[in-house]
């Protein structure tokens, strides 16, 4: 039968449940093993759908439409597969359906309460992904920490399925943290210990502890974590800091978490970890020959994670070309401020620049007019969703020369609505999951940078999105010399659109940074890469020719 492995995460938030449920599945997988990894928010919005980026980092979307929590995107890119509605869950989604088998009669009158009812609704969502008999090994990260109120579901249903699966196929990897005290210069193990003991007043007992530290630790501290945490001293795992999220899994094999995992399951070792490609690639993460610096001009820049996606997508890409690519955030409000020639000695600094999707009109000015100075300077430029759009009013406004070119998400009366709202959103009311979501098919043009880096002409990829560029002005545009590269089979919407004569002029409506991974870097973002480091070269080549 399917075995569960549960993540918990006790003394703080923001510890790293997820990198370490996707580094322990990463070993997993490696050994043989058929494994997935599924997240459970304790919040109760039913999705981040209409989460605001700063509230809770970016949203991640799967192929089947599902707005889901941007760990999945750490799932994805460490297991190099990918992820669906079923793989992320929230207290929302919970409640909503119980709530809604209620109003339908299904409880035939009971009274409806947490235990058994939400608890039972937990236990099936965590059981689902394991029901077909597709994966050996089902990983839960359960959100929060351990003392939570919202968590206490979770733990209860935890409780309940450690006694009815049995200690043989239900394990539970509780992440934890040892602060270093710097004046008393030694790492404490008493937050550990009050956050097992909390976890022991829901009934449950870690079998294995993973502790966060920024020193080694010692085998007393092992022995003394062991003793009063009540786990055999093997089980008390280092997870201390790493110089990047993808050498953690080799952090963990040191460590043998994955062996110990497979002796507590019981299951039967398949082949030593082949993770020859990985670290091939940390290889060339570590030791580059060349840098480049991007600008990112978007509106969510004070928070990192609200582009996790992009910045991991140019890891990917710049490991490929053995390049470090430095990303420095722009942001649009700020470029608003600044008068055309600030801002184009601001962006020239820069190898490229990409601009950042986002919603609503604020900051949108700034993305426009950086999108003007790149196109006029051949700085190589990257859109992606919002950044394509305003790659397309920009190229109306000072091309075209269409007066009051806009888009009416912006401007809702606009003379011309160079980006619409598509014809299926005008009668949605409700925000959540109501976008053009997920993944669609899209034809690439023949001898297109597009078709150029994909390798191909037909193509997937996926969307988060309510507006569309106007097919009214394709025509004109492309006489102007902005063609559209991609387009959507089924319904002609423009998917991507290039500047021909520009280094590197290219934008998309859908997300491809939310398709990069480590084995399969994202080939978009590979090509921008490398059209960068051209420019730095050629810049650098006139630079020398001046000075000689």
């Amino acid at each position: 039968m399917t075995k569960y492995i549960f993540v918990t995460g006790g003394v703080t938030s923001s510890l790293g449940k997820g990198i370490i449920a996707a580094s322990l599945a990463k070993l997993l997988q490696a050994r043989g093993f058929k494994v997935t990894i599924q997240k459970f928010d304790p919040y109760l919005n039913v999705d981040p759908g209409t989460l605001n980026p700063y509230e809770h980092g970016e949203c991640y979307v799967t192929d089947d439409g599902a707005e889901t929590d941007l760990d999945l995107g750490h799932y994805e890119r460490f297991l190099n597969t990918p992820t669906s509605q079923a793989n992320n869950v929230t207290t929302g989604r919970i409640y909503q359906t119980v709530i809604n088998k209620e109003r339908s009669g299904d409880y035939l009158g009971k009274t409806v309460q947490v235990i058994p009812h939400i608890t039972d609704e937990i236990k099936r969502r965590v059981q689902l992904l394991g029901h077909n008999n597709e994966y050996d090994i089902v990983i839960t990260e359960l959100g929060g920490t351990v003392g939570d109120i919202e968590s206490l579901p979770y733990l209860e249903s935890l409780r309940q399925l450690r006694w009815e699966l049995g200690k043989d196929n239900c394990l539970v990897i509780h992440l934890t943290l040892i602060p270093y005290l710097n004046a008393a210069k030694e790492l404490k193990t008493k937050p550990t210990q009050h956050s097992v003991k909390e976890l022991l007043n829901t009934g449950i007992q870690p079998d294995v502890l993973v502790c966060r530290t920024e020193h080694p630790i010692t085998m007393d501290i092992r022995r003394k974590l062991a003793l009063f945490c009540n786990v055999d001293v093997g089980s008390v795992i280092e997870a201390i800091d790493a110089d990047s999220i993808y050498g953690v899994p080799i952090k963990m094999l040191k460590e043998n978490l994955d062996t110990t995992v497979i002796s507590k399951l019981r299951l039967q070792d398949k082949k030593e970890p082949d993770l020859k490609a990985w670290k091939t690639f940390l290889n060339k993460l570590r030791n580059p020959s060349k840098e480049i610096n991007i600008g990112l001009v978007g509106k969510y820049n004070e928070l990192q994670d609200a582009y996790k996606s992009i910045h991991e997508a140019f890891v990917h890409g710049g490991a490929v070309n053995e390049c470090k690519v430095q990303v420095t955030p722009i942001h649009s409000e700020k470029v608003e401020e600044l008068d055309n020639d600030r801002l184009a000695a601001l962006l020239s600094k820069f190898d490229g620049i990409l601009v950042a999707p986002g919603f609503g009109e604020r900051g949108i000015e700034g993305k426009i007019r950086s999108i003007k100075v790149v196109r006029e300077n051949n700085i190589p430029f990257f859109g992606i969703c919002l950044g394509m759009q305003c790659a397309a009013v920009e190229f109306a406004r000072n091309v075209a020369g269409i007066e009051g070119a806009s888009s009416t998400e912006v401007e809702p009366d606009t003379a011309n609505p160079i980006i619409d709202l598509m014809p299926d959103q005008k009668g949605v009311t409700k925000k959540g999951g109501t976008m053009r979501l997920g993944a669609y098919a899209c034809d690439l043009r023949r001898k297109s940078r597009a078709s150029g880096a994909y390798g191909k002409l037909k193509i997937s990829e996926r969307h988060r999105h309510r507006y569309e560029f106007n097919n009214a002005y394709k025509e004109s545009f492309e006489k102007l010399g902005l063609v559209a590269s991609g387009v959507n089979p089924d319904t002609g919407l423009v998917e991507i659109i290039e500047l021909k004569g520009h280094p590197y002029f290219v934008a998309t409506q859908f997300h491809p940074e939310l398709k990069s991974t480590v084995e399969n870097p994202h080939p978009l973002f590979v090509a921008f890469v490398e059209a960068c480091l051209e420019h730095k070269q050629q810049r650098q080549k006139l630079e020398m020719e001046k000075v000689s």
